[in-house]
């Protein structure tokens, strides 16, 4: 008679479980997070506005300009033909798996416009602090 009684204890208890843990559907879990990277892009000073909004079409939720100044000495920027030394640096957060569209279309940015030529590239972001900095930077809404 005892094993009678504790049957249906085992059936609730089972029933219990399985309403109190529910699981999401597949596509409602997010099984690993979206990784990040900073991206760094040297333009003129004067297209950095430009390449700023450029950059968020890209998804970018966080950028930081840079005011900066070329090193190299006259000679060079003569020999380059460039003529000016005042430099922004962009860096943005970007996802990795936009970055090497970012890239590109940047590359293609530095060749078709005028006095629009700079460099880029990413950097691994290996971590954050906090789950909602990270939700922002990876532009993850719910």
């Amino acid at each position: 008679m005892a094993e009678t009684k504790k049957q249906p204890v085992k059936r609730a208890v089972k029933q219990t479980i399985k309403v109190s843990g529910k699981q999401k559907p597949a596509e409602e879990k997010n099984l690993a997070p979206q990784k990040l990277k900073l991206l760094f892009t040297v333009v003129n000073r004067k297209k950095a506005e430009f390449y700023a909004d450029f950059l968020q079409s890209f998804e970018v939720n966080m950028q930081l300009t840079l005011a900066a100044k070329g090193t190299a000495g006259a000679e060079i920027l003569n020999l380059l033909g460039i003529s000016d030394s005042e430099k922004s640096v962009i860096i943005s957060v970007i996802k990795e798996e936009k970055a090497s569209k970012a890239l590109s279309a940047l590359d293609e940015k530095f060749r078709t416009i005028k006095n629009g030529k700079g460099i880029a590239y990413t950097v691994p972001m290996s971590g954050t602090i906090g789950v909602a900095i990270y939700r922002f930077l990876a532009n993850i809404s719910d």
